[in-house]
């Protein structure tokens, strides 16, 4: 198997590594008046790239979280018109990043770390963290199906919020963890220093190396001009 492979989703390292690139740039050179235009060929970049569906998911909660922050700042700040879009592009780079690192698939993330020798810690970690939320999301939808079954009624009214809703939900969560850990033993993870092997091995391809090309270009380019 060659080292460099072409037409492949991106490593996922190196797309852990270019989502945190991504937000701290955007917080350092949020000022600069080209940022904005970085972030918006960021994201076409990401799109291009395989993560349409993250960064379309994404959008939306980032033009509303960052024009309320923004409005604040521009309030803030006397009517600075620059203030705002500061704020506007520390927001896109943090939605941006998310987006960029939610394209990542748990189990690539666990072969990547675990073929690099990171600390067991480290992985499970990643590993738990990664698939949790969706988890989450899944047993969300599960507890209003199930409220909305029974004619429970509205979330909004806290006796219900709470009998019908939260006490379920925390339950399901305890469950979730017993079973979680007790699949993460059969499968053999453990912290201490056991050996372990990895039968399918992650690499780099061609397309990680023009991905991260694009975005360092694209980042020096907003400095130098």
């Amino acid at each position: 198997m060659s080292f460099f492979r072409v037409n492949s989703k991106l490593y996922p390292l190196v797309a852990l590594v270019c989502s945190l690139f991504i937000i701290v740039f955007g917080l350092v050179a949020a000022r600069n008046e080209y940022m904005c235009w970085y972030l918006v060929g960021a994201a076409v970049w990401l799109v291009l790239f395989g993560c349409v569906k993250n960064v379309l998911r994404m959008l939306p909660v980032s033009i509303a979280v960052g024009g309320v922050f923004a409005g604040i700042a521009y309030a803030s700040a006397g009517g600075d018109t620059s203030a705002a879009v500061a704020m506007l592009n520390r927001f896109g780079a943090l939605f941006l990043g998310a987006a960029l690192s939610m394209s990542v698939d748990t189990v690539r993330m666990t072969r990547s770390l675990s073929q690099v020798r990171a600390p067991r810690a480290v992985t499970l970690g990643m590993l738990i963290s990664m698939s949790f939320i969706p988890m989450l999301k899944g047993e969300i939808k599960r507890v209003r199906e199930a409220m909305k079954t029974r004619g429970a009624g509205s979330v909004l009214n806290p006796k219900i919020l709470y009998r019908a809703f939260l006490i379920p939900f925390v339950m399901r969560l305890v469950n979730i963890s017993d079973t979680l850990a007790l699949s993460v033993e059969t499968r053999g993870f453990t912290l201490g220093g056991s050996l372990y092997s990895i039968y399918k091995k992650e690499f780099p391809a061609v397309s990680d190396v023009l991905f991260v090309i694009g975005l360092v270009a694209g980042a020096i380019a907003v400095v130098v001009i």
